[in-house]
């Protein structure tokens, strides 16, 4: 694949020829509906049917109250049998992710079902996460989730009688409850054989094969060009990968130098702890419980201490929040 270098102020960003990057896509062009064809091919590919998306949905309760925890997410869909699609694009590590999976779940469920109206009318969700970080433990780049009901004692699975047109069946369980989608990208190293495959390569490498049949890879080499955005558009996008860069160092920056101190303050508070409430409780179980509280001091101290570190950089509030799960009250304190 072809590159070409254009100086800036941060120094020299390499611009792709040909496709830009998806985490852009998905905000700013894959919402017009001309572009539909982009997105229904990943989604075609993940859940193994053919998906037409039939609108892109506003989230129109992300924030409720002022204390309410906004639903960020990238893209918001429905298809045409109205259950609802989530994609979201997480380029940096995000402190309980699974916890923020499940609020944008509930949240979109929520937010398609007025009050009053029957249960029948709960929509399924479809939860997309494209991750560019390190999760946890795992060798594989594709995890899918879903929920299933099986006997304790016999092993098999649960399904419930529904009416439907008049009509008494059986639904399982999966059929109603969300499905999760984890792509780690990073993990993805093989040669692009599969259609989930080819579409790993494009996250992680921006490649689309010339003759490919791939569903939306081909919409992709159409409508992802560089060249064919205009001057305005290129110049945002440079903004976009040359913030990516900034804000990756700060991360890594921070992330080195939060570790170093939290381990240590942890350790120091985690002893001082135990040995106070040793003395009143009994040595052996002080020592336990100190341990165990020092831990999460540490982990609260490691946070904060990557929170400030970022701020010194110039990390904007929401991308800390985002990195550190901390709250926009904890890092105006910092």
């Amino acid at each position: 694949m072809r590159t070409k270098s254009k100086e800036t102020k941060k120094g020299v960003v390499m611009i792709n020829e040909k496709y830009i990057r998806f985490d852009w896509a998905v905000k700013r062009m894959l919402r017009d509906k001309a572009n539909f064809g982009v997105l229904e091919g990943l989604i075609t590919v993940l859940l193994g049917e053919q998906i037409k998306i039939d609108e892109i949905l506003e989230s129109e309760g992300n924030q409720m109250t002022d204390d309410d925890k906004f639903n960020r997410v990238d893209i918001k869909a429905k298809d045409s049998e109205g259950n609802i699609i989530i994609v979201e694009v997480q380029l940096t590590t995000q402190l309980f992710y699974l916890e923020r999976i499940l609020y944008g779940v509930a949240k979109a469920i929520t937010e398609h079902i007025s009050l009053g109206q029957r249960y029948s009318n709960v929509k399924k969700v479809y939860s997309i996460n494209i991750l560019y970080f390190d999760l946890g433990q795992g060798a594989d780049y594709l995890y899918h989730g879903r929920n299933t009901f099986v006997g304790v004692h016999t092993g098999d699975t649960l399904k419930v009688n529904i009416k439907e047109n008049n009509v008494i069946r059986m639904k399982a369980p999966e059929e109603v409850f969300p499905e999760y989608y984890l792509i780690r990208v990073n993990e993805f190293n093989d040669v692009a054989t599969t259609p989930i495959e080819e579409w790993l390569d494009y996250l992680k490498n921006g490649r689309i094969k010339d003759d490919t049949t791939t569903p939306g890879l081909a919409e992709a080499r159409e409508k992802l060009l560089y060249m064919q955005m205009s001057r305005a558009d290129q110049l945002a996008y440079e903004r976009h990968l040359d913030a990516l860069a900034v804000q990756s160092d700060a991360f890594d920056a921070a992330r080195i130098e939060g570790h170093a101190e939290g381990h240590e303050l942890g350790l120091a508070e985690g002893r001082a702890e135990g040995l106070a409430e040793g003395r009143a409780e009994g040595l052996a179980e002080g020592r336990v419980e100190g341990r165990a509280e020092g831990r999460a001091e540490g982990e609260l101290s490691k946070a904060k201490s990557i929170a400030r570190k970022m701020k010194e950089m110039g990390a904007t509030p929401d991308f800390i929040i985002q990195a550190t799960g901390l709250t926009a009250k904890d890092i105006d304190k910092l």
